[in-house]
């Protein structure tokens, strides 16, 4: 299992804007403090999810690899450069080893779901980054795998929480209203994306 650390960049942020003491712990229960009540609203012209804190973390583990990871990548305005490299990793098509950037919108869209549903663990990557090869592949296998997915371009995530259903991971999603939203009952699963605001599925 691999555990993702915070990078240099991230400590030194972390510094500016608290207590030298802060642990990382104390550093998460800081994120959680600081939720509003109301769901995030997007804006495009400033690239991030208002309302989504001062603090943002990704909380997730990836069944197919067998990695963790729970991350700090935005404070205060800032996005942090080596959390999204792990990010951008964790991501990666694990079928051929590529890895591409995940684009930050899908990212902010992931960390506000996870906190509306209030779950404490983590979210199940299903699929992430997938290379063309391996879309071509699972295109083969389902006809409800798209030639043009979101997938490919690094701004799409399919997740899953066992103590949540598809409908409430999905409806909290689609509250941001800042992406695409597919509802997977049946397979157990949400798709988001950070591509036109639309919805599907049940």
């Amino acid at each position: 299992m691999v555990k993702t650390k915070l990078g240099q960049n991230v400590s030194e942020k972390i510094s500016a804007s608290a207590p030298m003491s802060m642990t990382r712990r104390g550093l998460l229960g800081a994120f959680a403090a600081t939720a509003v009540a109301a769901a995030p609203t997007y804006s495009k012209a400033a690239g991030f999810l208002r309302g989504g804190g001062d603090i943002r973390t990704v909380k997730m583990h990836n069944a197919r690899t067998g990695e963790s990871m729970e991350t700090v990548y935005w404070i205060e305005g800032d996005y942090l450069r080596d959390a999204l490299a792990e990010i951008n990793f964790f991501f990666r098509d694990w079928r051929r080893n590529e890895v591409k950037s995940i684009d930050n919108r899908t990212v902010d869209i992931i960390a506000a779901t996870h906190r509306l549903v209030d779950a404490r663990e983590p979210f199940l990557l299903l699929s992430g980054y997938r290379s063309p090869a391996t879309n071509a592949m699972l295109r083969r296998r389902s006809s409800g795998v798209a030639k043009y997915s979101l997938h490919l371009e690094g701004r799409a995530a399919d997740l899953r929480l066992s103590s949540r259903s598809v409908s409430q991971v999905s409806r909290a999603a689609a509250s941001c209203g800042a992406g695409g939203v597919g509802r997977y009952s049946g397979s157990n699963f949400t798709h988001v994306d950070c591509g036109d605001v639309r919805s599907w599925g049940r």
